[in-house]
């Protein structure tokens, strides 16, 4: 991909692994045909060479054949009045493929709706980034080191 363009970070050299000891289905997933490791990573390559990853591969939201990144969804979705923290997915959707949903947490004492988060996305999104669903929720699953599952969130 062109220079501060998203893509998929594949690297390869002398440390990294040459496959998956008789997995062959599974090399030809994880490699490139030319032997480049495939990280599952989203990122882009800034002008001085530095590497900012994005997002990851399998949570990004496909919505009528545009990317959506979910931390750029849930960074907005975070600003939003009365949201104390969210968590974005992809869900099934018959129109687009799939559509964004956003988990919300709201901050203690507040009124929070969901016109209001939507109205806010709206004003910082691109529209076909907008949650098409919000859902209100008490707490985000976490992993013992405060990683958001999203795994979690999608069953």
């Amino acid at each position: 991909v062109a220079m501060g363009e998203p893509g998929e970070i594949c690297f390869h050299g002398p440390t990294v692994m040459h496959g998956y000891w008789g997995r062959e289905d599974l090399n030809d997933q994880i490699f490139t045909d030319d032997g480049f490791f495939r990280t599952g990573d989203i990122g882009s390559v800034d002008e001085d060479g530095y590497f900012h990853v994005v997002d990851r591969k399998k949570d990004m939201i496909l919505v009528s054949g545009f990317n959506v990144y979910p931390i750029e969804v849930e960074e907005v979705g975070t600003a939003a009045p009365g949201v104390y923290e969210c968590a974005c997915i992809g869900v099934p959707d018959e129109k687009t493929g799939e559509a964004v949903k956003l988990f919300v947490v709201p901050k203690p004492d507040t009124e929070v709706s969901v016109e209001k988060i939507r109205a806010y996305c709206r004003q910082n999104l691109a529209a076909y980034k907008v949650p098409k669903y919000v859902e209100f929720i008490d707490a985000l699953p976490k992993s013992a080191v405060g990683k958001i599952l999203r795994r979690e969130l999608r069953k």
